[in-house]
């Protein structure tokens, strides 16, 4: 049976599977042949204005979740991306990929508990 993983893009032996980033930005360091993406869902990640308030501070990160999920139900690319992954589920593990160094208050985990939700 195939599953969801959530993973940071820089964590050595990376479980095979479909790879999908989900952060707006580029992670820094990383090249394009060594993140071996299916897919770069920009289109999914928290906005601009939000990810800069949010700024990482895990102080903020209940309000931050909250208004991360508002803008996930809102996003009219949203029904595509879940659309995808269902469809690589099928095939293989889905890993979604972010590259924060704090793996617990960070919009991946957010979107995670979203995806899991909903597939």
């Amino acid at each position: 049976m195939t599953k969801l993983i959530l993973k940071r893009i820089y964590d050595k032996d990376l479980p095979s599977g479909y790879r999908v980033l989900v952060d707006r930005l580029w992670p820094r360091g990383m090249s394009k042949v060594r993140a071996d993406l299916g897919l770069w869902a920009k289109e999914i990640a928290p906005s601009a204005e939000l990810r800069k308030w949010f700024g990482h501070d895990s102080e903020k990160y209940a309000e931050f979740k909250n208004k991360y999920l508002a803008e996930i139900k809102a996003n009219p690319y949203t029904e595509e991306f879940l659309t995808d992954l269902t469809e690589a589920l099928k095939k293989q593990d889905v890993l979604i990929l972010y590259s924060a160094k704090d793996e617990e208050h960070n919009d991946a985990v957010v979107l995670m508990e979203y995806l899991n939700s909903k597939i």
